[in-house]
């Protein structure tokens, strides 16, 4: 019913910058919040960014002030801009929507496939 693909995944040497996009699609829905988890080797997935439909944004320490998350609500779609990569970003980026559905208000998580991030010289 409602599906997230990603895009803009690959191998980028430290320091260099790289820019993911996802985009929903479907019917019968309504996003309210869209944002990107990474998980890498050995590690439980974790939040990078987040964005509201207001436009209010969430950052991991870890990524703050070398990513930038954005949303664009008319076309359904949310970007991460990755500058000064390092190492430890390598990982598997998962794009999130927080959904209600026309027919069930309830608020539903849903992920994309996810796309592998690589840093390394």
């Amino acid at each position: 019913q409602v599906q997230l693909v990603e895009s803009g995944g690959g191998l980028v040497q430290p320091g260099g910058s790289l820019g993911l996009s996802c985009a929903a699609s479907g019917s019968g829905f309504r996003i309210y919040a869209m944002g990107w988890y990474r998980q890498a080797p050995g590690k439980q997935r974790e939040s990078v960014a987040t964005i509201a439909t207001g436009g209010r944004t969430n950052y991991s320490d870890s990524v703050k002030g070398r990513f930038t998350i954005t949303r664009d609500n008319a076309k359904n779609t949310v970007a991460l801009l990755m500058n000064s990569l390092k190492p430890e970003d390598t990982a598997v980026y998962y794009c999130n929507a927080i959904v209600t559905l026309l027919t069930d208000y309830t608020p539903s998580t849903y992920w994309g496939q996810g796309t592998q991030v690589t840093v390394s010289s």
